[in-house]
């Protein structure tokens, strides 16, 4: 029995909406730092690092506390030595709480049941931020005995929600010059262009696309004391953004997902048993005699799909224009493999007859 192996088509239609510049950009300086931290986790059930490069870590912390341990002396499993993450939000101010990640760096088992002790978070520039602690959620387990093992999830990684207190802002300067710069999430001039144009609109000649990434924007006189309202009303402005006719395809899932505005040329393919062809014939609407007018060419496309000893399917008859759904489906109709349909927009491609982007995953 021949088996067929249907390929997944995602069509993403071309109309496109409006949407608002939040969405479509981030604001200059507006970003979120990251931190990082070296601690211990404690509280193990003899889960913890075996290795004694890491005892040293332990007998320092003894030693802020008040006990001397030298470190070759330091023989526990209950200790576990972690990198500690998190992610300042722009413009967080101290006490506020942010979440942490945790993960072991050392040959511990697990972190289950452990509890981070109080670990400073450095920035980029050395400086402490933030500081963490608290009981470590690893969302999972790992058990042994009898010889046999039972995990669930990763066990040496884990999570402390709002386990860091914010110590120092980061310094900003947003805003400082009275200039606003937005940058596009999906740098396209095209997309640029009409952001420009949309706040130009409201106020005429305050923004100007300096690049793709870029729409600088002036800061009008009347909202220099209050900004955050400008920003909010310009955030809340609408813009269509623009996409690039593309394919993305995936030959391991046999996935195939294009938006609706990718065309192909007149073309003829020949691959395997499969035989597609694509015909472009011009049609001329003359006006009638005396009576006025324009002549008018049209391209009439036609494009069929053969497969030798079997079934003969036309696709786009009498069409202005072929879109590459609907080569896709014929194929998929008379049982091309995913191979066999990447490998035809692939060569497509590289004829030059697709008018669009081919992307591989």
């Amino acid at each position: 029995m021949r088996r067929i192996m249907a390929i997944l088509l995602v069509l993403l239609v071309s109309t496109a909406k409006a949407a608002r510049i939040k969405d479509l950009t981030t604001i200059e300086g507006v970003r979120e730092n990251l931190l990082v931290g070296y601690g211990l986790v404690v509280g193990l059930d003899d889960t913890g690092d075996d290795t004694k490069m890491y005892y040293q870590s332990i007998s320092n912390m003894l030693e802020k506390l008040g006990i001397h341990v030298p470190a070759d002396k330091v023989d526990v499993g209950n200790v576990a030595a972690v990198i500690v993450t998190a992610k300042l939000p722009p413009f967080a101010k101290p006490g506020m709480k942010i979440d942490v990640d945790v993960a072991s760096v050392g040959d511990a088992d697990s972190l289950q049941g452990g509890t981070l002790i109080m670990t400073p978070l450095f920035g980029p520039d050395g400086k402490i931020y933030a500081v963490a602690q608290g009981p470590v959620s690893i969302g999972g387990f790992n058990v042994r005995g009898g010889g046999q093992r039972v995990q669930k999830n990763h066990p040496t990684a884990g999570r402390i929600p709002g386990g860091a207190i914010v110590e120092r802002p980061v310094p900003s300067s947003f805003a400082e010059t009275g200039i606003v710069k937005l940058n596009l999430n999906n740098p396209d001039f095209i997309t640029a262009y009409r952001i420009e144009q949309a706040i130009n609109k409201v106020w005429p000649g305050i923004a100007k696309a300096i690049d793709p990434a870029t729409v600088r924007v002036i800061v009008p006189p009347e909202y220099r004391g209050n900004i955050v309202d400008f920003i909010a009303k310009v955030q809340n402005l609408e813009a269509t953004q623009d996409k690039t006719a593309k394919i993305v395809i995936s030959e391991r899932t046999g996935t195939i997902v294009m938006g609706d505005d990718v065309r192909i040329l007149p073309v003829a393919i020949s691959h395997g048993s499969l035989t597609v062809t694509i015909e472009s014939t011009p049609q001329v609407s003359q006006p009638a005699p005396l009576g006025g007018g324009t002549t008018v060419v049209t391209q009439q496309t036609r494009l069929t799909v053969k497969e030798k000893k079997g079934p003969i399917f036309t696709v786009g008859m009498g069409k202005k224009e072929v879109k590459v759904s609907d080569l896709i489906n014929a194929l998929n109709r008379i049982g091309a493999s995913p191979r066999d349909i990447i490998a035809i927009l692939r060569a497509i491609e590289a004829a030059g007859a697709l008018e669009g982007e081919l992307e591989v995953m």
